[in-house]
């Protein structure tokens, strides 16, 4: 198993990278060297393809990750409810500033004019008020609203431009009153447990609920993926705690929530989420154009490299990659390009010496483990740290502590080792021995860790591990090991 796709020298990369999957990645050799590059998960968009194109892309990604024998996860990202505007009669309308526009919740048949559309969402008419300002296209198109008559919103264009077929809608500030799950997110819902995700990422999360309901649905449909919830709506803003509660995942989705709130407050918004999640305990990822110059060209703008590296110093786990790597000219060097910014961004960070501490009240002997585990991590002389884990759990303790020591993730459990692609600093490795006897499972750990160059003789390791072996949330013991020549454990210090 090479358990470490993402090193360069002697420095492993801490962040991890997410590939939305699309045409680009569709060639077997292509995703290989995607995968090879360093991307850990794969994103399948529900709101493009369809279902057996999605079905497709995933046993490709189990295929080709299988014949490479790396370790990679699958992300299932919903539609939600995403509200468009329906079709016009010749695709488009070029609308001006001033012009009279109607958005139609009564009639969403019809084709459109200069006029009027139809709007997928009907509630539209009984959430917006006068003076609200409707937001089309992201934000490109803009327009005030004057008056509610019945299913009808009157509006009056205030930022004009071409609006074309099935282009978002937003409520500028938020206050749109439609579910975080759509009714075809629960086909897609059926259709993720089927592709056997690891992670699921439900869109436009208004509260907890949304999330419970989701994880109620995948557990339904036999899957035991984790839950991603994607901030892009004022109301999750104002329901982020709750959210990080619910949620195994925060996904910082910048697109429509900046949108929403106006891009001038983005940038704070975003270290907000980061802290809150982490605060949680939470693992938090950053998305959204992150590199979309690369979309067309082969090298990133600077602005895009500052704020790759700002995500990462925040203290995202991983970032996220769109239309780079799904319909991308040059989806390879989009993921080479990002790990050489994360590795830049992690070697300054480290100089800085800042040490996030787990934000828990220990509830749990793992939680307490992995304190001390990295309390001594970074006050002693340690190379790695090597957690033997049933459901990675332990690794995901581990990893909410941001330090320079790697951590070495061994289980047999193969879908845990999968979600494990996606934290922080762990690296995952299969666990190859079947015995239940400690001291020969440790062995077997450093020895593959030794063969393989990560470990060298003379270095100094954590070890925990359950007294019962095969047990989940059974970690409750911690040792300190330095490797002999032969690359097992020498003493105990």
């Amino acid at each position: 198993m090479n358990f470490n796709p993402d090193s360069t020298g002697n420095h492993k990369r801490q962040t991890k990278i997410i590939a939305t999957l699309g045409p680009a990645t569709d060639d077997p050799a292509v995703l290989e060297r995607v995968i090879a590059a360093g991307a850990s998960v794969f994103r399948l968009n529900m709101s493009h393809g369809k279902g057996e194109d999605q079905l497709e892309r995933a046993r490709l990604v189990r295929k080709v990750s299988s014949r490479m024998d790396r370790e990679v996860a699958l992300l299932a990202d919903l539609q939600g409810p995403k509200i468009r505007v329906e079709r016009f009669t010749d695709g488009q309308v070029d609308l001006a500033a001033g012009d009279e526009f109607i958005l139609d919740a009564e009639d969403d048949t019809t084709p459109g004019t200069k006029e009027r559309v139809g709007v997928s969402y009907k509630g539209l008419p009984r959430d917006v008020h006068p003076g609200d300002v409707l937001l089309l296209d992201d934000g490109l198109i803009s327009m005030v609203v004057e008056r509610v008559d019945g299913g009808k919103v009157h509006c009056t264009v205030e930022l004009g431009g071409i609006l074309r077929d099935r282009k978002g809608l937003n409520l500028k500030g938020g206050g749109l009153s439609i579910s975080g799950l759509a009714d075809h997110d629960l086909s897609h819902i059926e259709l993720a447990a089927r592709m056997g995700v690891d992670y699921l990422a439900v869109s436009f999360v208004s509260d907890e609920r949304d999330i419970n309901r989701a994880r109620k649905l995948m557990r339904k449909a036999g899957s035991e993926a984790a839950l991603v919830a994607k901030i892009e709506r004022m109301e999750a803003i104002e329901n982020l705690e709750e959210i990080c509660d619910a949620a195994d995942v925060i996904m910082v989705a910048r697109g429509d929530l900046g949108v929403e709130i106006g891009d001038e407050e983005l940038p704070g918004l975003q270290k907000r989420i980061i802290r809150t999640a982490l605060k949680h305990n939470r693992i938090v990822t950053t998305a959204t154009q992150m590199m979309q110059s690369m979309v067309e060209n082969p090298v990133p703008t600077r602005a895009e490299i500052l704020d790759v590296a700002n995500a990462v110093i925040d203290g995202s786990d991983a970032v996220m990659l769109s239309a780079e790597t799904a319909v991308g000219k040059h989806p390879v060097r989009v993921i080479e390009s990002v790990h050489r910014i994360c590795v830049g961004a992690e070697r300054h960070f480290e100089q800085e010496g800042v040490v996030t501490h787990l934000n828990v009240r220990f509830q749990r002997i793992d939680q307490a483990i992995a304190m001390a585990a990295m309390f001594m991590a970074t006050n002693v002389s340690v190379q790695a740290i090597i957690a033997l884990t049933e459901s990675g759990s332990t690794a995901q303790w581990l990893s909410r502590v941001q330090s320079a020591v790697p951590i070495y993730a061994f289980s047999r459990n193969e879908a845990s080792r999968r979600r494990m692609t996606l934290f922080r600093d762990v690296y995952p490795v299969k666990l190859e021995t079947d015995s239940e006897d400690e001291e020969l499972v440790v062995q077997s750990a450093l020895q593959k860790l030794w063969r393989t160059g990560a470990l060298v003789s003379g270095d100094r390791v954590i070890v925990t591990m359950g007294d019962r072996m095969g047990r989940s949330g059974g970690t409750n013991t911690l040792r300190y090991i330095k490797l002999d020549a032969d690359g097992r454990s020498h003493y105990a210090v």
